[in-house]
């Protein structure tokens, strides 16, 4: 299943004020259950870094989500926060703290 991508302001708010959130060096990731199968938002704030920074860790979270989506079930909303450490740590790592993330929040079930 095809995972589609959010965009509108009031999705992410949405998000960080009604989701439940999970916090690590790398990443802040906030989900809450939606009605439209799975959509994620990536947000990378100017604390990370420049332009070359900001678009590295993008570009690691959604490798990194590419990876896990096939193991999502039901209907979620997403949004992966970038932090500090993201541009500088392999998408392996991050990965890694995303699936854990993702398992807490009951996206992913704990036996897959």
């Amino acid at each position: 299943m095809k995972s589609q991508t959010l965009k509108e302001n009031k999705d992410f708010r949405r998000l960080y004020y009604r989701g439940k959130s999970v916090a690590s060096p790398c990443l802040v990731t906030y989900a809450m259950r939606s009605r439209g199968g799975v959509r994620y938002g990536i947000t990378t704030s100017k604390k990370i870094g420049n332009a070359v920074e900001r678009n590295r860790s993008r570009r690691v979270i959604r490798a990194a989500f590419a990876g896990l989506e096939e193991q999502i079930g039901g209907n979620w909303d997403i949004v992966f926060v970038a932090r500090g450490k993201t541009s500088h740590v392999k998408m392996q790592r991050v990965q890694k703290e995303m699936a854990e993330h993702l398992k807490q929040l009951g996206v992913i079930n704990e036996n897959d």
